[in-house]
């Protein structure tokens, strides 16, 4: 094994590519300790936030009351790597295993008779795979007054997933249930949808 012992490596004249290591080079090694000072533009190091998508609702969505009913984001902010479906199933699927940070905001507007008092229910909760998860449930319970008749409430959720199969995929749902006479939730505009990979 050949020591080369020198304080700068340069390229020849005419030349603007430096390369380290050839056909026979499979890693370069840096001891413990040496620090790397990169004054320049980095590429192909680290990692990237990706896949990533932020979703939101165009319209309001009408839930039916005692029902889990899926959300529709159906507008994508961004979809990098296309892993939200906006336009059918309104489902993540990243596509790959890794850490994820999944978050949401959601938006129940509930009208109901200024001169009653109605209980209420509401629960936004994610589903994996179909089935509910334990994660990223939120729920809000409100009572209607006799000086409103309309209550409109926004709540967050967010955490992170260890997606342990490429072919997991993720839904938010909403649940409302209302006492009779209590008028119709809606999901109101303003909510969002949305993850990105941890860089590990």
């Amino acid at each position: 094994m050949s020591k080369l012992e020198t304080n700068t490596i340069d390229t020849i004249s005419g030349s603007t590519n430096l390369t380290l290591g050839g056909t026979n080079a499979t890693d370069i090694t840096i001891p413990s300790g040496v620090t790397i000072t990169n004054n320049g533009t980095q590429t192909g190091f680290g990692g990237t936030n990706t896949p990533a998508f932020h979703a939101t609702n165009s319209a309001t969505q009408d839930l039916t009351s005692g029902a889990y009913t899926k959300v529709a984001f159906n507008t994508e902010t961004y979809d990098d790597g296309g892993v939200y479906d906006h336009s059918s199933n309104y489902r993540f699927t990243p596509g790959q295993t890794g850490r994820f940070f999944i978050y949401y905001r959601l938006g129940l507007i509930t009208s109901a008779p200024a001169e009653n008092k109605y209980p209420y229910i509401q629960y936004g909760r994610l589903y994996q795979d179909g089935s509910q998860s334990d994660l990223l449930g939120e729920l809000l319970v409100k009572r209607e007054t006799a000086n409103y008749n309309i209550q409109e409430v926004y709540f967050h959720a967010s955490g992170v997933i260890n997606v342990t199969s490429a072919s997991s995929y993720f839904e938010l749902y909403a649940l409302s249930t209302n006492a009779a006479g209590a008028g119709d939730t809606d999901v109101n505009t303003g909510s969002y949808f949305g993850a990105y990979k941890l860089i590990q």
